[in-house]
């Protein structure tokens, strides 16, 4: 077995509330190395093209990554994986806190949940013997009822990953939360775990992570640790977490606003780092071996919700739940936060959906008939608060939130279409490609849909951050989308899939090389590693994961932006008069799947792409 690994996932049979343990697959383990990459190769072998994500045949699996739970600096990651019933292709989700380090050391990579339990249930893990417990007194609890319900009832600390009230109504953007704060946020692999009624997994241990050269790879991590303690991002987000970027986005003219009608929002300064930082924050956290405190501990202290406390609001969520929706009441912002932690919900899909919600409202295209007597108007602060909890439990016109905006879109009709903001039917996150071409082509290149960390292609626009860990991240002129930079995109979904794989943090791509992140992988697996093959590994996956979305219909057609960003110029700001046009995105697709070896026309893989990728096994997928 190579280092690093404990070496066994555990395959629990809900259906028949069997567990058995399985050793990992070595030959998938050396080609994916672990994390999403290895939990694709595992649901495109088992899980049928076609199948209803909500169904039993459906899978839902968590697995770490070889440095998960090592001394690396911010080896805290782990994912989950399924056919997401938001977007019905791949789902991918990644969280930190310290599950995941947890879940390795009770014994195992990774778990494999198959079927549909009868009743809801919990698993719980402890020093490697799995158990299946009946769950139905935590059912219709929320994350922290079922934290504090589970530690009580196992009589000891425990580390637990769950679902909320959100992820048992089947709300299709609902999240699996660990540490209470912590989300495996997006594509609605919560609703996956709720389809299943599995309400919990807790697991504790104390088993050794075997590494094959221990004092190189604490010689090797030691120097990680160095490099972030001089580097101005831990500064920046030690003092002012990730909404320190929201004022150079909004300068930039691409911060979305009343749902994208606009890329500035006039009231920055009342819900940008700085205003964080004076009404709500207590200190910053920081993951699992993680140097960099990016989460925030709040507290709302004024107001309504005054005495509130918990973790957040995040960048993203801060413009999802605020300019998104003509929103600046920080406490608002925070208070819809804090609920979709307790109640288990993707706060990006959550805002994305109010927001476009309201501008159907105000167009005439929902009615206070449809709404169930609600009037959804921009600007209304204790609104949004309201409706995440309708989305939860599903009450009047949150049933039809709940379902993203893709499908509301469907069901509402009158054009919506235009601006309901998704690819592949993910929500758009908080970054206008209009304001930074090359961002439209991370959006509709990233497997899961449209979503910015698969790339993370903002960086080195709309913040001026360049990644260490690929050769070349400079952009010219994001105004201009010039399809010769395509291969920064490239490098950085190939680099940074790799980082899922290992259980790393992506940030830590912006500071460190390559070469770094080699000599980690080498210290601790005892392989021969080189930068070639950390190049090849990323390339591998992120095929593969476009073919698990070939499978379910995916082609060039699919990988297109909406109307809006494409037809309506942003009115004001520095990027006014912008859009991404229609002939300059398949421009930068053409080059793009040019360098990614994949057919000009359909967009999906060629046989010799998959040859050189020693996939093939999985040509006929095509």
């Amino acid at each position: 077995m190579i280092h690093g690994y404990m070496g066994k996932i555990l395959r629990v049979n809900l259906s028949e509330g069997v567990i058995r343990e399985e050793d990992l697959n070595q030959e998938w383990l050396k080609y994916f190395l672990g994390g999403a990459g290895l939990a694709t190769r595992y649901l495109i072998e088992e899980v049928p093209a076609g199948i209803d994500a909500l169904g039993p045949e459906n899978k839902l699996i968590f697995m770490t990554g070889m440095l998960t739970g090592t001394a690396s600096a911010s080896a805290s990651r782990y994912s989950v994986v399924a056919k997401s019933p938001l977007t019905g292709i791949l789902g991918t989700a990644n969280s930190g806190g310290n599950f995941g380090p947890q879940l390795k050391k009770s014994g195992f990579d990774g778990i494999i949940f198959e079927g549909i339990s009868p009743e809801p249930v919990y698993l719980e893990i402890i020093n490697g013997k799995a158990r299946l417990h009946d769950a139905l007194h935590l059912w219709g609890k929320t994350i922290p009822e079922t934290e504090g319900l589970l530690q009580n009832e196992v009589k000891q600390q425990m580390t637990i990953a769950a679902i909320g009230p959100a992820g048992e109504n089947l709300v299709r953007y609902a999240a699996i939360m660990n540490n209470k704060h912590r989300a495996a946020g997006r594509c609605g692999l919560g609703a996956v775990m709720g389809s299943k009624r599995v309400k919990a997994i807790a697991c504790a241990g104390k088993k050794p992570i075997r590494l094959a050269n221990e004092d190189g790879f604490r010689q090797a991590a030691k120097r990680q640790f160095d490099l972030l303690d001089e580097s101005m991002l831990k500064v920046g987000f030690d003092a002012f977490g990730t909404n320190m970027v929201a004022d150079m986005v909004n300068v930039r003219g691409g911060y979305p606003t009343r749902n994208w009608q606009q890329g500035v929002f006039g009231r920055i300064e009342e819900v940008n780092a700085e205003a964080m930082t004076d009404k709500v924050l207590i200190e910053g956290v920081s993951c699992f071996a993680c140097p960099v405190a990016c989460g925030r501990k709040t507290e709302i202290r004024e107001g309504k919700w005054s005495g509130n406390s918990g973790e957040g609001p995040e960048y993203e969520t801060t413009d999802t739940f605020g300019a998104m929706c003509d929103v600046s009441d920080l406490n608002a912002i925070t208070q819809a936060n804090y609920l979709c932690n307790t109640l288990g919900i993707d706060t990006i899909s959550a805002g994305a959906s109010i927001a476009f919600a309201m501008e159907c409202f105000e167009r005439g295209a929902l009615d206070k008939k449809q709404t169930g007597g609600i009037e959804i108007n921009f600007g209304d602060a204790n609104l949004v608060v309201d409706l995440v909890e309708k989305i939860a439990y599903r009450q009047s016109i949150g049933d039809l939130l709940a379902e993203g905006t893709r499908l509301m879109a469907q069901r509402i009709g009158k054009g919506s279409e235009h601006y309901a903001m998704n690819v592949k039917g993910l929500e758009l996150p908080a970054y206008d490609p209009r304001a930074a071409k090359i961002c439209g082509l991370g959006y509709v290149t990233a497997n899961r849909g449209g979503d910015h960390i698969t790339g993370y292609v903002q960086g080195p626009t709309f913040i001026d951050m360049p990644f260490l860990i690929i050769d070349d991240s400079s952009i010219g002129d994001p105004w201009v989308a010039n399809p010769q930079e395509a291969h920064v995109l490239v490098d950085l979904e190939n680099a940074l899939s790799l980082l899922d794989a290992i259980g790393a943090c992506k940030f830590m791509g912006i500071l460190l090389t390559a070469e770094d992140i080699v000599s980690l992988i080498s210290t601790a697996s005892g392989a021969d590693f080189q930068v070639r093959d950390f190049r090849l590994i990323g390339d591998r996956i992120y095929n593969l994961q476009r073919l698990f979305c070939v499978r379910e219909g995916i082609n060039r057609e699919h990988d297109r932006l909406p109307n809006r960003l494409m037809e309506d110029p942003l009115p004001d700001g520095p990027a006014a008069g912008m859009l991404v046009e229609r002939e300059s995105l398949e421009a930068m697709k053409d080059a793009y799947y040019q360098m990614r070896g994949w057919d000009m026309i359909t967009g999906i893989p060629t046989p010799e792409k998959l040859h050189a990728l020693g996939l093939d096994d999985l040509i006929e997928t095509i």
